[in-house]
């Protein structure tokens, strides 16, 4: 038997709730998309945590997942109820056939080259260069595999910039990619710290299995001396908020790069900066901007 995938259309109001009590009653996975998507009223949402005052879309559309045996129609029933909707949403049901999902989700992610001695490898790949830098980073829940504009930026401009025997701080290190990569690159010493005890870890194990000696830490733990290079691959909230603890661990003649930034957004982030460290725009990729400068 075939697993059933069930979707519905509700409002922006009802997705959320009505995902939650899915899953409360034995759904294997709910999730909300744009009704309207692909559509001229598609409604994008994006932005940083706090800057989008009403999520959701007007149309929204619950997809969930089903066992095969499930009764949906009761299941509906009771969710419709338990948030107060005075009817049962006309819904399908499609049927998913049975796979196997580990390898098909690893499909999915092929390496990354970044540049011609530096690539980005899932650890069930092989190398497509052995003789290259390649960073082994599986997909994972802390941010930062690779693909993201801002993680290239980062790690086109490490390239450049880290000399062998150099120390690095990442801030907010994510899986740990920025600095791992540094230490490939002839970095002597390596340390991270990110919000998410999660990234931590994942940090650590990702530079275990580099085989590459970093330090990664909780950034509610002090966090003491100044580096050669740091690197701050966040959004710019945070980025504007970290701006003396950032540039206070930046040695002097020391290097600092920061991207999780919008073209946009710049400007701002130069002038808030610049009371420690001049900044330029370093590189752009698509709509994302890397910021670097010396500290005098």
């Amino acid at each position: 038997m075939a697993w059933q995938n069930v979707s519905f259309l509700t409002d922006a109001a009802s997705a959320e709730p009505v995902c939650d009590a899915l899953i409360e009653i034995g759904a294997l996975s709910a999730s909300i998309e744009d009704a309207d998507a692909g559509t001229p009223d598609e409604q994008p949402q994006f932005g940083e945590p706090g800057s989008v005052s009403t999520p959701g879309w007007t149309h929204s559309r619950v997809v969930a997942l089903f066992e095969p045996d499930a009764d949906v129609p009761g299941m509906l029933a009771e969710a419709a109820a338990r948030v107060g909707l005075a009817d049962v949403p006309a819904y399908s049901v499609e049927p998913v056939a049975e796979q196997n999902w580990v390898q098909l989700t690893q499909s999915q992610f092929d390496p990354i080259r970044v540049s011609g001695r530096l690539w980005i490898v899932p650890s069930w790949h092989e190398s497509p260069d052995p003789a290259a830098i390649n960073l082994i980073l599986d997909p994972g829940m802390a941010f930062g595999t690779g693909s993201h504009p801002t993680t290239r930026l980062c790690l086109e401009w490490l390239e450049r910039t880290v000399a062998v025997g150099d120390s690095l701080l990442d801030y907010g290190c994510g899986s740990g990619i920025l600095a791992i990569a540094a230490a490939k690159l002839g970095a002597a010493s390596v340390a991270g710290v990110d919000i998410d005890p999660q990234a931590v870890e994942a940090a650590n194990a990702n530079a275990e299995r580099n085989g590459v000696v970093a330090r990664f830490a909780d950034s509610a733990q002090a966090l003491a001396g100044e580096y050669d290079v740091v690197v701050a691959n966040i959004l710019s909230n945070p980025l504007r908020v970290l701006a003396p603890a950032i540039c206070a661990h930046v040695r002097s003649g020391g290097r600092l790069a920061l991207s999780g930034i919008l073209r946009e957004q710049a400007d701002e982030i130069i002038a808030v900066y610049a009371p420690w460290i001049p900044l330029q725009v370093a590189d752009v990729r698509e709509d994302w901007v890397c910021l670097a400068g010396v500290r005098p």
